[in-house]
């Protein structure tokens, strides 16, 4: 499985080989022995989808510790644009946010470990997206940063008058005063 490093340690962007022929296509999106190669040694326990229409905006989520999810995200149909906040404590990249265009097309997933906010933006009609998390959802240690806070500076890809935001993602309080227990 390639895997490929980020500048955020843990952080990896996964880009399956992709076997096409006359017939369609196959590829493997998840092989627990190949990620044990690469020193991801995660087990998961639940699996998520969701389909939105152009223009929402879901994040930034996260659940606190001793509850925190490790992710695996893609894109079934559609494109987004993928975004991560790094909460952790003396990371070198703490308060900083990467993101990547995750689409049906290219087929590339991110692997997220405990310690980041998520969130993404729908950039096509409408976009399903599946991902593997490592633990249980838990309302009580659920948390949340504002998307458009400006210390983040992230370009959602979206003009502001064509956002669709949920009215919790709109109470999530700015980076600085966010609920974080991440240490690096």
């Amino acid at each position: 499985m390639p895997f490929t490093k980020t500048d955020f340690p843990g952080l990896f962007v996964f880009e399956p080989v992709v076997f096409n022929d006359s017939r369609g296509y196959f590829f493997e999106s998840y092989n627990d022995n190949a990620c044990k190669v690469f020193g991801i040694e995660t087990v998961f326990v639940q699996d998520n989808q969701a389909k939105s229409v152009y223009g929402v905006v879901r994040g930034m989520h996260y659940q606190l510790n001793p509850f925190a999810q490790t992710k695996f995200i893609r894109a079934l149909s559609g494109s987004i644009l993928d975004v991560v906040v790094d909460l952790r404590s003396g990371s070198p990249t703490f308060g900083k946010h990467f993101s990547i265009e995750l689409s049906a097309e290219n087929k590339k997933q991110l692997y997220i470990p405990h310690g980041f906010a998520h969130g993404y933006s729908v950039l096509s009609e409408t976009a399903e997206v599946f991902y593997k998390c490592d633990a249980f959802y838990n309302k009580e240690a659920e948390a949340g940063i504002q998307f458009y806070d400006p210390q983040l500076n992230i370009d959602w890809r979206i003009p502001a008058d064509k956002q669709i935001i949920s009215d919790k993602d709109k109470q999530h309080p700015d980076f600085q005063n966010c609920k974080n227990n991440f240490d690096f």
